[in-house]
């Protein structure tokens, strides 16, 4: 299963055009059907970017109140499921290929929404944060030299097409799925009802991977490695690392970023006792084949920088 960062498709500094977007997602689609070529493949990828572009469109349209983050959330589930299912198809003709409308159900008692964490859209000055903040009652936090909006981020429980994914899977298609970590919805009985929030697509991505039975996890995104001393003159590349090390060195990761990457890892390889990598997406297939990136799995108890 690879999970496909939103930074991966549109790397930071870049202007969120859709040809900018096309054509990363081209550059993705090239190494993903290299693997699909002996292996069955899940596909789940982010959309922080592009949700937080659409809110900022939604909210430019003064006549009726801005679409919720749920509906958003499915918005951009189809954009992008829809650019990466006619790449994979142009590059892998005969192979089945889809995308699916993936909701995941989450607990809205949730702590996260008392505390947004998500970063969303794109970056502002503080001053251009101040202003949207009085209008919108937008949360925002820093993101490097700039600061972005953040939205609540519950933790994903389950996954309400895990049974129509397994059946494309086993009818041996490539399935692009849990986009953005799935629409965030809320079970009321047998009901469901979409929630204001942004789910974590790392988290979706272990659980999603845990649930379908895949054996490795790769977690792409717009960096190399998982560093140690991140963001400081120390930072160093850690290659393989366990679990166990990882966590020992949390405190190092970027929240928002890299942290919940590493979480999301972390848990896949001790919940399953599979592997896991995570690396930058212009290495993709080097990072799945387990010759680049971060390599994670059990019993290494020692990280080579």
């Amino acid at each position: 299963m690879i999970g496909l960062g939103g930074s991966a498709l549109l790397r930071r500094g870049e202007r969120a055009e859709a040809a900018v977007q096309r054509n990363n997602v081209l550059a993705a689609a090239a190494a993903l059907a290299a693997i699909a070529e002996t292996r069955d493949l899940v596909i789940t990828h982010g959309n922080a970017p592009q949700v937080g572009l659409l809110a900022v469109e939604a909210d430019a349209y003064k006549t009726i109140p801005p679409y919720p983050l749920d509906m958003l959330g499915a918005e951009s589930q189809g954009l992008i499921g829809y650019l990466l299912v006619q790449a994979l198809r142009n590059d892998m003709p005969g192979r089945g290929v889809a995308a699916v409308v993936t909701q995941t159900v989450v607990d809205p008692s949730d702590e996260a929404f008392a505390r947004p964490s998500k970063p969303i859209g794109p970056t502002y000055s503080e001053r251009e944060a101040r202003e949207l903040a009085r209008d919108h009652d937008w949360s925002f936090a820093a993101d490097g030299a700039h600061v972005r909006r953040i939205v609540a981020s519950p933790r994903p429980e389950a996954i309400v097409e895990l049974d129509e994914i397994d059946g494309l899977l086993a009818g041996g298609a490539v399935v692009v799925c849990a986009g953005g970590g799935g629409i965030p919805v809320v079970r009321e009985g047998s009901r469901l009802r979409g929630i204001e929030a942004v789910v974590d697509k790392d988290a979706t991505a272990a659980l999603l991977a845990e649930a379908i039975g895949a054996r490795r996890l790769v977690l792409a995104t717009d960096v190399r490695y998982v560093e140690r001393g991140w963001g400081t003159p120390e930072a160093a590349p850690i290659e393989r690392a366990s679990p166990a090390l990882l966590r020992n060195e949390h405190e190092h990761f970027a929240p928002g970023s890299m942290e919940p990457k590493v979480a999301a890892a972390c848990r896949f390889v001790e919940r399953t006792g599979g592997t896991a990598a995570i690396g930058a997406l212009d290495e993709l297939a080097d990072v799945a084949r387990g010759r680049a990136g971060t390599q994670i799995e059990l019993q290494k108890e020692a990280a080579r920088t």
